[in-house]
C-alpha cells in the first residue's frame, strides 16, 4: 500500500454525471454541484490538474465513494467562466488515465489519491490490422448512421496511436456510460481495439435493423397515407353525389331513418342496441347483413301509421253494389262494422270466412270491402302452404331468414290496419316443417292477435286493428279451432237471372274494354246472354260464363278488324256461330218419363249439381251390384234403401222373394267421379221401387233426403245449391226432407216462382210425388 501511495498523487476529483471523458478530448462541462465548484476551486489555484470519473447512477445527488468508477482521466482545466445561473461552465482537456488509490478525508470537496495508468507502445502488425479493421467498419457505421458526420471520419483517420483512435471513436459513438467506463478501463490498446471492434459490429447490426424496420414502416405509412387521402378524394366524391359510405354511412343512414318515424319505445330500444352492434363490427362481417337486414325489416313496418276508415254508410254501400250484384249477406255484414265502428270509434278487426264454390266473386268482393272502407288491400293465398315459418317466419339464425308472410302482408301495406285476405284457407296441409293452419290459431284470434309474435321480427306486433278475411270453397277441410275463431259467411251459388244480370252489368263491359271494344260497337241482347248461361255453362259461379262473354267479344272483334263492320249484334239465333253447339241441354233432363231411373241433388264443393241413378233387375242369385266410383257412405245408403225395400214388398206389390231370384245393380253416372254422402238414400230407393214394381218415375222431379231403415226421410245439407242445380236443369218440382224446410228463406224468389219445393217426411210421400202412377200409398 505504501508502494502504492509512493507512486500516487492527489488530485481534487469531479464526479460526472451521464458523461466521461477519455484522454486528448476537449469539450465544456458545465458545473453546479457545491462540492465539484470548491474541487474546480482547488485545481486553478495549483496546477490546473483535476480527476474527471463518472458515477454509475446519474439521478445520486451527492455519490458516496462506491457510487464512483475507480477509473478516470485527468483532465487539465484552460477555462472557467461564470454563468448568470450560478453555475460554472469549464473546458477541460483529458490527459491521462488515472486509477483512485484512496480517498483522502476532505468535507469541502472530493480528493483522491490517484495513479496515472500510462499507455504502452503497441508497435505491432496486429495492432495495425485492427486499426484498418476499426476503421472500415466505423465508415460502414457513419453510412448507416447519419448521428456521425462524414468530418468525423476524416479527423479520426488521420490519428496514428491506436490508443487514442479507439477512445476518440469511442467518443462518438452512442453507447451506454458502462460500456464507454469498460473501454476507458481496458488499458492494453490491442483488447481496447478488438472490444471497440465488437462494439461497432453490434452497432452496425443494430443500425441495419433499425433502417429496415424504418424502411418497412415508412413503406406502410407511405401506403396507409395513400390509401387515407384516396378514401378522404372517395368521401367527398360521395358527398358531392349525395351519396353515403361504408359501414358509417349505413349506420348514419338508419339513424336518419329512425328519427323521422313514431315508434314504440320497446321497438326504438331494440334499433339502437342493433345499431350499435352493427357499428362495432367489421366490415367484412358477414353478420352485418343479417343485422343489417332484420334492421331494415323493423324500420319498414309500420308500427304507428294507420289510414283513417271511411265511415261513410250510403258510399259503402254504393261501392259494393257497383263492384257486386247480390251477395245481400256479405254486404250487410261490412255495413254493420261501419255502423259500429261509427259508434265505438276504435274497435277490433272481425275475421270473416267466406265460403263458396269457385267463382262466386269471394277474392273480389273483399277488394271491395277494402275500397268501401277506403282501406289498404293485401292479399296472400294459402293454397298448397306447408310450412309453419310460412305464417311465423324464421328465426334469424338462418341464412335467408325472412319474416312470415303476414309480416310481410302487413309491410306491404304500410298501414296497421288494412283488409288481409287470406286466400283459400282450406288449401292448406301440414307435414313435418309444421301446422300452418295451427299458426294461423294467433293470427285470426282477436283476444291474442294484439301480441302477434314472428320468429324473425321478434317483438310483438299488434294486428288487432286488422280486418281479416279469409275464403274457402269448403269449410269441412278446415281445422276446427281455427273455423272457431272466424265468423262463416256462406256465398251460395247465383241463380240464371242473377248471371244473366252480372253478366250485363259486370262481365260484358269489362270483356269489351279488354278487347278493344267500343260500347257501342257489340250489342248482345239478354236473350242472347240467357242462352249462353243456360246452355253453354252450368256452374255455381260466373267464371266460365266470363269465358263465353270474352269469347263473343274475341269473335266480334276480329269480325270487326277483317270485315270492316261497324257494329255487331248477336242475339239467341247468332250464338250457335259464334259459340258452336251447345253443351248443355237445357229443360228437362229426359224427354220422358223413366222405369228404374231417378234424378238425386248433391252438393260438391263447386256448388250443387244433379245426379242421375239408375237400377236394373236381371233375373240372378240376389247379387247386389254397386258401380259409379262410390264412398262407403253412399254405399251403405244403397243397402239402407234395398233393406227398406225388402221390408214394404208386400205393401209395394212385389215378390217378397226378389232379392233371391234376381241381381239388382245399382250405377249412378258419370262412373270415374267420386261419389258420396247419405243424401241419395231417397233417390237409389224410389229408383228401386220404380224398377221393380215398372212404374215410371216423373221426368219433373228431382229430390234429395237421407233414408232409414224405417224410410223416414233424415235431413241434409246445401240445399240452396242443390235447388239451385235442380232449377239450372229445369226441373219443376223438387222433394227435400220436412226438417229441411225452415232452408227455404234462403231460396231466391225467381226459384221458388218456377219449383215447387215439396217437403216430405217418410218415404211413401216421395213414392206418391215421384211414381206417375200412385202406389202402395197408406
Amino acid at each position: 500500500m505504501g508502494l502504492n501511495k509512493a507512486k500516487g498523487r492527489r488530485f481534487p476529483l469531479l464526479p460526472l454525471r451521464g458523461l466521461l471523458v477519455y484522454p486528448s478530448m476537449v469539450l465544456h462541462l458545465d458545473v453546479g454541484r457545491e462540492k465539484s465548484v470548491k474541487a474546480l476551486e482547488k485545481a486553478m489555484v495549483e496546477d490546473n490538474l483535476i480527476l474527471l470519473c463518472s458515477q454509475s447512477e446519474v439521478n445520486i445527488e451527492e455519490p458516496s465513494h462506491e457510487d464512483i468508477f475507480r477509473i478516470g482521466t485527468v483532465a487539465n482545466v484552460r477555462q472557467m467562466l461564470k454563468l448568470p445561473n450560478g453555475t460554472i461552465r469549464v473546458l477541460v482537456e483529458g490527459k491521462e488515465r488515472a486509477e483512485i488509490i484512496q480517498y483522502t478525508d476532505n468535507e469541502e470537496y472530493y480528493e483522491v489519491l490517484a495513479r496515472e495508468l500510462h499507455e504502452e507502445d503497441n508497435d505491432n502488425p496486429e495492432v495495425d490490422a485492427l486499426m484498418r479493421t476499426v476503421l472500415s467498419q466505423f465508415e460502414h457505421y457513419i453510412n448507416l448512421s447519419k448521428k456521425v458526420t462524414p468530418e468525423t471520419l476524416a479527423a479520426v483517420s488521420d490519428i496514428e496511436e491506436p490508443g487514442r483512435l479507439a477512445d476518440v471513436i469511442t467518443s462518438h459513438l452512442p453507447l451506454k456510460i458502462k460500456d464507454k467506463q469498460d473501454i476507458l478501463e481496458t488499458i492494453d490498446v490491442g483488447k481496447r481495439l478488438e472490444k471497440l471492434l465488437d462494439i461497432l459490429n453490434n452497432e452496425r447490426e443494430v443500425l441495419e435493423l433499425e433502417r429496415k424496420i424504418g424502411q418497412r414502416v415508412k413503406k406502410q405509412m407511405e401506403k396507409t397515407q395513400k390509401e387515407y387521402y384516396l378514401r378522404e378524394q372517395m368521401k367527398a366524391i360521395q358527398k358531392e353525389l349525395g351519396e353515403k359510405e361504408g359501414r358509417a354511412g349505413e349506420v348514419e343512414e338508419l339513424r336518419e331513418l329512425m328519427g323521422k318515424q313514431e315508434l314504440p319505445e320497446k321497438v326504438k330500444e331494440k334499433i339502437e342496441k342493433e345499431t350499435d352492434r352493427l357499428e362495432k363490427m367489421p366490415a367484412s362481417s358477414a353478420e352485418g347483413g343479417v343485422i343489417r337486414n332484420y334492421l331494415d325489416w323493423l324500420l319498414a313496418l309500420p308500427w304507428s301509421n294507420r289510414t283513417e276508415d271511411d265511415l261513410d254508410i250510403h258510399k259503402a254501400e254504393q261501392v259494393l253494389n257497383e263492384d257486386h250484384y247480390s251477395l245481400d249477406k256479405p254486404k250487410e255484414r261490412v255495413l254493420e262494422y261501419l255502423a259500429v265502428q261509427k259508434l265505438v270509434k276504435k274497435m277490433k278487426g272481425p275475421i270473416l270466412c267466406l265460403v263458396g264454390p269457385p267463382g262466386v266473386g269471394k277474392t273480389s268482393l273483399a277488394r271491395s270491402i277494402a275500397r268501401s272502407l277506403d282501406r289498404k288491400f293485401v292479399r296472400i293465398s294459402l293454397g298448397g302452404v306447408r310450412d309453419e315459418a310460412e305464417i311465423r317466419g324464421h328465426r334469424r339464425t338462418y341464412v335467408g331468414a325472412m319474416p312470415g308472410r303476414i309480416i310481410q302482408g302487413i309491410k306491404t301495406a304500410g298501414a296497421l290496419n288494412p283488409v288481409f285476405l287470406l286466400d283459400e284457407i282450406d288449401k292448406m296441409a301440414s307435414d313435418f316443417r309444421g301446422d300452418p293452419a295451427s299458426a294461423l290459431l294467433e293470427v285470426l284470434d282477436p283476444e291474442q292477435n294484439n301480441t302477434f309474435s314472428d320468429h324473425f321480427i321478434e317483438i310483438p306486433f299488434d294486428l288487432s286493428q286488422v280486418m281479416f278475411i279469409t275464403t274457402a270453397n269448403t269449410i269441412h277441410n278446415i281445422p276446427r279451432p281455427l273455423l272457431d275463431r272466424m265468423e262463416v259467411l256462406d256465398i251460395p251459388g247465383y241463380t240464371e237471372l242473377e248471371k244473366l244480370q252480372i253478366a250485363k252489368r259486370y262481365l260484358l263491359p269489362k270483356q269489351k274494354k279488354g278487347h278493344g271494344l267500343q260500347e257501342e260497337q257489340l250489342n248482345i241482347s239478354d236473350e242472347a246472354l240467357l242462352k249462353v248461361v243456360r246452355e253453354y255453362t252450368r256452374e255455381s259461379g260466373v267464371r266460365n260464363l266470363e269465358q263465353q262473354v270474352a269469347a263473343l267479344c274475341r269473335k266480334a272483334a276480329k269480325r270487326i278488324v277483317s270485315d270492316d263492320t261497324e257494329i255487331i249484334t248477336i242475339g239467341p239465333e247468332d250464338i250457335k256461330e259464334y259459340l258452336g253447339a251447345s253443351k248443355f241441354r237445357y229443360g228437362v233432363v229426359d224427354l220422358e218419363d223413366q222405369i228404374g231411373a231417378v234424378t238425386g241433388l248433391a252438393w260438391t264443393e263447386v256448388g250443387g249439381v244433379t245426379l242421375m241413378v239408375e237400377v236394373t233387375v236381371v233375373p240372378g242369385t240376389g247379387k247386389l251390384i254397386l258401380t259409379g266410383k262410390l264412398g262407403d257412405v253412399m254405399k251403405e245408403s244403397a243397402q239402407a234403401a234395398f233393406s227398406y225395400t225388402r221390408s214394404k214388398s208386400v205393401e209395394l206389390g212385389i215378390d217378397t222373394d226378389f232379392h233371391e231370384k234376381n241381381d239388382i245393380h245399382i250405377h249412378i253416372p258419370e262412373g270415374a267421379t267420386p261419389k258420396d254422402g247419405p243424401s241419395a238414400g231417397i233417390t237409389i230407393a224410389t229408383a228401386l221401387i220404380s224398377a221393380l214394381t215398372q212404374k215410371h218415375v216423373s221426368k219433373h222431379v228431382a229430390m234429395t233426403g237421407e233414408i232409414t231403415l224405417r224410410g223416414r226421410v233424415l235431413p241434409i245439407g246445401g240445399l240452396k245449391e242443390k235447388s239451385l242445380a235442380a232449377h239450372r236443369a229445369g226441373y219443376k218440382k223438387i222433394l227435400l226432407p220436412k226438417d229441411n224446410e225452415r232452408d227455404l228463406r234462403d231460396i231466391p224468389d225467381s226459384v221458388k216462382n218456377e219449383v215447387e219445393f215439396v217437403p216430405v217426411s217418410h218415404m211413401d210421400q216421395v213414392l206418391k210425388h215421384a211414381l206417375v202412377e200412385q202406389t202402395g200409398v197408406h
